[in-house]
């Protein structure tokens, strides 16, 4: 097992040294992950990092899900056979810029329940949880003849709360469903973060990207004792839409990489491998007063691209590390191919509201409510209201959460957006009009104090100042368009779904780039490659070999302006629009 004697890590009886990456089994597809982990053992890393996501693995309360692109012990197995050590980091929250911090969007539907702290019911779906994904894990720690050394209590806790008791619960549940190696805490190096997110005895690690002197003198203020380790080595950013596309140098890395090995400390790189977002996955920031959702790709400027391709930033830290282990450089795996297999006409067509009986089944509800309200995770959902009598002016949606498309007698009135606007003129509207009101979740809020209040959909919907009660809602998770009927005649507006085929005889990676269209969702063979915006910064989304057949389907959701033609390219290279570095500066 791995231990701490003095301020030394000891495995196996001898003095170690953790130089580890992060690959986040969720965002690659289980097809790559030998490719991944090869390219970071030829990096000269010796453990992989991965978080887990409770909101995949328990998408409804009480059913489970540890298969396919989710087995994680396949994943954990697979980096044992090729040398790797492992650590886990099983929240429950995991921040990772992914939905919801990775907690199930389920947990909002519960009135009053307080989250990430140590409320009774809250820790009871927590317990539930880790009785089903820790057993798992167990024999896969070391000692047990498997390679996870070490294990995380929650995450950044000290950047949200000071509920050591709730700390303290998390570790007792770990160790009562058999977890027995080294437990330990991450948080910023600030001490605040250090002051509520540690309990005595517990490893403390620290997080950040730069500065590496003077952030491990202050974890080391904090504790006095023990191994020093950066648990999220910072080599890149994230995005959100609307931004350029964060890069960093990398020199600049290289050079903040060495002063981090200068302090013999050990190092989790953050990223290594960022990979993508898929389907709804991408969360979201609040400023407390903006809202900011993460675009599909987690690219991350990591050392590897989002496909699995190698940067200098990559070879600059292959060559330092190796130096500072005194090892030959391993082999480098081949990188992968990518192809352009051109323009794909999308020539069926289907409108949402025309394909509403195959997509949802409507409920009655006296007020809108949120979508966690109606056992809806993810996706749209639509309010219909049918208003009796002479009305006109303005309709608001408060509390929207996030965006919001007007119709009276489906004709477009105008657009909702929780950052810019909050009302709809309607101008004058006929006896009983029917007004639909379609929102977009577009990524929960992952981190910091808007998490906690950040559901889907609207609270209350107005004409002014009268509210407006009796709804028909319809949840439209869009888990499968592929049951739509295609062949209806082509919309006259959006939203509306767009389908056409392509061959791919060779099976390489590829990009789909959605020139003319403005905002939207893409699935391929029905796996949902995740969200599209002209905004960018991202202009394509990454499309992975293993889903291509010969014969292959794309199926687009345009949700705000009909293409003037409807076709999508399939190119060999990406667009994320990257031109600045942008960072936490710690």
């Amino acid at each position: 097992m791995l231990t701490i004697q003095g301020d030394d890590f000891y495995l196996g009886g001898k003095p170690f040294k953790i130089y580890s990456g992060a690959i986040h089994y969720f965002r690659t597809l289980p097809e790559q992950w030998e490719d991944r982990l090869r390219k970071l053992v030829a990096c000269g890393l010796n453990c992989v990092e991965t978080y887990v996501c409770w909101n995949l693995h328990e998408p409804r309360k009480g059913q489970f899900d540890f298969y396919g692109m989710l087995d994680i012990v396949r994943f954990l197995k697979l980096a044992q056979e090729l040398g790797l050590y492992a650590i886990v980091r099983p929240g429950p929250y995991i921040c990772a810029e992914w939905e919801f911090g990775g907690m199930p969007a389920w947990l909002l539907a519960e009135d009053g329940l307080l989250l990430r702290c140590s409320e009774p019911h809250y820790l009871a779906h927590v317990r539930d949880f880790y009785a089903k994904l820790l057993p798992l894990l167990a024999p896969q720690q070391v000692h047990k003849g498997g390679n996870i050394i070490a294990m995380q209590v929650e995450n950044e806790y000290g950047s949200y709360g000071n509920d050591h008791d709730y700390l303290l619960e998390l570790e007792k549940i770990q160790r009562e469903n058999g977890i027995e190696v080294l437990l330990f805490t991450s948080d910023g190096p600030d001490s605040n973060m250090l002051s509520g997110g540690t309990v005595p005895h517990l490893l403390k690690t620290a997080n950040f990207g730069s500065g590496a002197k003077r952030n491990l003198a202050a974890l080391r203020r904090l504790q006095t004792k023990g191994p020093m380790m950066c648990m999220e080595f910072w080599n890149g950013w994230f995005d959100h839409y609307g931004e350029i596309h964060h890069l960093r140098p990398a020199k600049h890395f290289e050079l903040e990489f060495k002063a981090l090995l200068e302090q013999d400390a050990s190092c989790n790189i953050y990223m290594f491998h960022g990979g993508t977002n898929f389907g709804y996955m991408g969360g979201a920031n609040h400023t407390g007063k903006v809202y900011q959702p993460t675009v599909t790709s987690y690219d991350y400027d990591a050392l590897l691209t989002e496909w699995g391709g190698y940067t200098k930033k990559y070879h600059a830290t292959r060559k330092v590390l190796c130096a500072h282990r005194g090892i030959t450089p391993p082999e480098l795996p081949p990188e992968g191919e990518r192809r352009a297999y051109g323009k794909i006409s999308l020539t069926k067509t289907a409108g949402l509201f025309a394909s509403l009986d195959k997509l949802s089944t409507s409920v009655q509800s006296i007020a809108p409510e949120y979508m966690e309200k109606f056992g809806q995770n993810y996706g749209l959902i639509l309010y219909r209201h049918v208003l009796h009598g002479n009305y006109s002016g303005q309709l608001f949606v408060d509390g929207l959460h996030d965006r919001a498309w007007v119709f009276a007698d489906g004709e477009y009135k105008g657009l909702l957006w929780r950052n810019e606007w909050n009302g709809v003129s309607l101008g004058d509207i006929k006896e009983n009009a029917v007004i639909d009101v379609l929102v977009e979740g577009m990524g929960r809020v992952n981190y910091g104090p808007q998490m906690t209040s950040d559901r889907k959909g609207a609270e209350q919907i107005r004409i002014g100042n009268q509210l407006l009660y009796h709804w028909e809602v319809f949840p439209l998770p869009l888990e499968n368009p592929e049951i739509l009927d295609f062949t209806q005649t082509n919309p006259q507006s959006a939203p509306a779904f767009y389908q056409g085929m392509f061959r791919a005889d060779d099976k390489a990676d590829t990009f789909i780039k959605f020139k003319g269209f403005t905002k939207g969702y893409v699935w391929v063979n029905g796996f949902h490659l995740g969200r599209y915006w002209a905004i960018g910064p991202q202009q394509t989304l990454y499309l992975p070999s293993p889903l291509l057949r010969d014969e292959n389907t794309v199926t687009v959701l345009e949700l705000e302006k009909l293409p003037k033609a409807a076709h999508v390219e399939l190119t060999d290279k990406p667009d994320l629009r990257g031109k600045k570095w942008f960072g936490k500066k710690s």
